[in-house]
């Protein structure tokens, strides 16, 4: 019998538009020969379910169900392709738990630890994964530009510390002009705002995931950005190159592979996730820059292509991440 399948989309912060890209491409390539699937739209005016003909139906919300046609449809599971708040940051991940349906993605508190880059990285650090210097600021008045000055070396990042897409983001050279409108840009988007340290080198990103007791470890893509960083223009705007698989040694990818393995098991993460990365060639080492939970599979999105890369079609590998969460 077909497993019911519910594809979340949507949401509530300005990374809805990507859910919307990356449901399409879910649900394009979803095998319907195993699953009936439902996409349901969350956003603030309410969960939905938009049947091929006819009108939205209102999911009930006390146990995740619709009503299709005088029938009751309950889900067996539920594949997450909802990036910012709710579907990121462990809010629906909690829900799901308090009811029983499993979800392809980490766990309501790896999910909420990870959406806040500040806390990832502490969590990084305390298990020798080698980070960037930072600083948190926060609206309550926890940090300041003078702090900033006095202990990073610029150039910094400056972005909200909770959401993705590099949305809010900035790249400061100098803290004389730049710093107070980059940090009032991040701060539009979240009220703490996390400033980072550039560490210089090549950018690389790798999808990670858990299949059959297995954790697989995608191509690594090199990302050569035309800005001059990889902002939210540069991720879905055709403004950067992505290599997969990345030209680069043994010993390099060897290097990440094993990092990213060990990122995987150190923040016990479930489904796919993908691992950002800096890697600095004067000290030999990838850093990490962050941790996404619900990675992006839009046309433009790095995942596919690298499960391309591997040799498999979307349909395997979204198989393989339901038949995971379904055992």
């Amino acid at each position: 019998m077909k497993k019911n399948i519910a594809l979340v989309t949507g949401g509530f912060s300005g990374e809805s538009v990507i859910s919307y890209k990356s449901a399409v491409t879910i649900d394009n390539n979803l095998d319907r020969d195993r699953f009936n699937v439902y996409k349901i739209d969350i956003k603030p005016a309410g969960w939905f379910y938009e049947p091929p003909a006819g009108k939205k139906i209102s999911i009930d919300k006390n146990d995740f169900s619709l009503l299709v046609d005088n029938n009751k449809v309950h889900f067996d599971a539920v594949f997450i392709g909802l990036h910012g708040t709710p579907g990121e940051d462990g809010k629906l991940q909690g829900y799901f738990d308090t009811l029983g349906i499993p979800y392809t993605s980490c766990d309501a508190a790896i999910s909420a630890l990870t959406f806040n880059k500040r806390y990832t990285t502490a969590v990084a650090a305390f298990a020798g994964i080698p980070v960037a210097k930072s600083i948190i600021l926060m609206k309550n008045g926890i940090g300041s530009p003078d702090e900033i000055v006095k202990e990073l070396n610029f150039p910094v990042f400056v972005k909200p510390n909770n959401g993705g897409s590099s949305i809010g983001m900035s790249k400061v050279k100098n803290a004389s002009d730049e710093l107070g409108v980059a940090i009032e840009k991040a701060f539009k988007e979240d009220d703490q705002v996390l400033v980072e340290e550039m560490v210089i080198g090549r950018e690389f990103t790798v999808g990670v995931f858990q299949a059959k007791g297995n954790i697989v470890v995608l191509p690594i893509t090199e990302v050569i950005s035309k800005k001059d960083f990889f902002d939210y223009e540069a991720k879905y705007e055709g403004a950067s190159t992505e290599v997969t698989p990345a030209e680069i040694d043994e010993r390099m990818a060897g290097q990440i592979r094993e990092m990213a393995e060990k990122i995987y098991r150190v923040f016990n993460c479930r489904g796919v996730v993908r691992i950002d990365f800096i890697y600095d060639e004067k000290e030999n080492k990838p850093f990490m820059l962050e941790i996404n939970t619900v990675p992006g599979q839009s046309e433009a999105s790095i995942v596919p292509q690298q499960v391309q890369a591997k040799g498999w079609s979307l349909k395997e590998f979204y198989t393989l991440l339901i038949e995971e969460v379904l055992e």
